[in-house]
């Protein structure tokens, strides 16, 4: 009876002292709420802890004694120990939740994507096979039978298959690059043999368009890579600032080094791109807005907007890293990759 008379009298003013501590804690916690993780946690700590000290110090009439003088060693290595804990914890939870949400953010942005490049695709793929089938047709049902007019037609029937075999290429090599298939065979390729290859195949297409297509290096560097993969990434970037070039125009590349590192530039004459645009050009099927016209929408359908996406990924498994920017009168792609070890300065 005598514990229980006690505690009736010792529990009044326990929790009298420790409710207010309690409730100033909570309101703490709601002022804090848009700040960070761990001092949050930190509050949670250390209101249980001074609320045990006011609790005390009701219970013993605010005198110090034995009790008392326990109470606030005990609080005060609990204390110590804790909140340093609580602080890492609250930045490692904080950490986690930032990589959660950013892992969702991208995972929302790569559906959407997918989304995206399957309707660029499927109207794209449409198109030529719609002609292919009707032109088929028009051979097969004898409609047509001069033979200059069939000529004409397996021109064009060959034309249409060949762009439906690049896409389908472009979507097979896209795929590998997403799902990190990508194998290179990492060797020293001079920039030159690279250059040279990418710019006779595309030579003929800036040629019929009007368009100049020059180099303006001397000292050719050599990185470390795989040359049908950095050829691939050349050919993607002519072939881009080609489409978006107009007659008269020039597209000029650059080849370079500083430090342990290669550069290549590819500078066309497109007007621009919109300052929002820049984050979004080596997006899967992305293809911007009028601030960036195509000028060779009469001589060739759009492509299903690979080119960037492969150029990046391939420029990522090499190690390096592709940019755009405005530049001039037009639009400047780098890439930089790692020079070869025995061609470093």
């Amino acid at each position: 009876m005598d514990v229980i008379t006690e505690l009736t009298h010792v529990v009044p003013y326990a929790v009298g002292l420790s409710l207010p501590v309690a409730l100033v804690g909570a309101g703490l916690l709601y002022v804090l709420r848009q700040r960070s993780l761990a001092t949050a946690l930190t509050v949670l700590v250390l209101v249980p802890l001074v609320a045990t000290l006011a609790g005390v110090l009701g219970v013993t009439g605010f005198m110090f004694g034995p009790l008392l003088t326990t109470v606030v060693v005990i609080c005060t290595a609990v204390a110590v120990v804790t909140v340093p804990v609580a602080v890492l914890l609250g930045r490692s939870i904080a950490r986690r939740s930032v990589w959660e949400r950013e892992a969702r953010s991208r995972e929302r942005a790569a559906e959407a994507s997918r989304r995206e490049l399957v309707a660029w695709i499927s109207h794209d793929l449409r198109t030529p096979l719609a002609g292919i089938r009707a032109m088929a047709e028009a051979l097969a049902d004898g409609v047509v039978d001069e033979p200059s007019e069939v000529c004409d037609y397996a021109a064009r029937i060959r034309a249409e298959t060949e762009r439906l075999s690049g896409m389908v290429e472009d979507l097979f090599e896209l795929s590998r690059i997403t799902a990190g298939a990508v194998e290179l065979d990492f060797s020293a390729v001079p920039l030159r043999d690279v250059v040279s290859e990418a710019v006779a195949v595309e030579n003929p297409l800036a040629q019929r368009r009007g368009i100049r297509l020059r180099t303006e290096t001397s000292d050719w560097p050599v990185v470390t890579g795989s040359d049908p993969e950095l050829a691939r990434v050349v050919r993607n970037l002519l072939s881009n600032a080609i489409r978006h070039t107009p007659p008269e125009g020039s597209v000029v590349l650059a080849a370079g080094s500083d430090g342990t590192q290669a550069w290549l530039r590819v500078d066309d004459a497109c007007g621009g791109i919109a300052p929002n645009e820049l984050e979004r050009v080596f997006d899967v099927a992305f293809r911007g807005n009028k601030s960036r016209p195509r000028h060779d929408a009469a001589l060739e359908p759009a492509g299903a907007g690979l080119g960037l996406a492969i150029a990046r990924g391939l420029v990522q498994a090499h190690h390096g890293t592709i940019t755009a920017h405005n530049h001039g009168p037009g639009c400047r792609f780098e890439v930089r990759l790692p020079l070869s070890p025995a061609h470093r300065g």
